[in-house]
């Protein structure tokens, strides 16, 4: 497994986008978390085997929501969690 962290910029606030990164990431299999931050970015970490994370950044970088626009996302690898399924969070 790796885990791994992308900070999500455009239009990704206000549009349904963390709803639809959690049901891109069932979809996959990928577990871990998606949250919106403060300067209108989202955050989000998720941990899968290589394949499915390469899937899964793929589908952000498309955008999840049709009505969201990703104009940039930074990814970084992060060390691995115990994350057990991929959940929304709040600020």
């Amino acid at each position: 497994m790796a885990a791994i962290s992308l900070e999500v910029y455009g239009i990704v606030q206000g549009v349904g986008f963390r709803y639809t990164t959690k049901m891109l990431a069932d979809q996959i299999g990928i577990v871990g978390k998606v949250e919106n931050r403060n300067d209108g970015s989202v955050y989000i970490e998720a941990q899968g085997d290589s394949e499915k994370l390469s899937a899964f950044i793929d589908g952000i970088k498309a955008s999840p929501t049709p009505a969201g626009r990703v104009d940039r996302v930074i990814l970084n690898s992060i060390p691995e969690t115990n994350y057990t399924r991929f959940n929304v969070t709040y600020l």
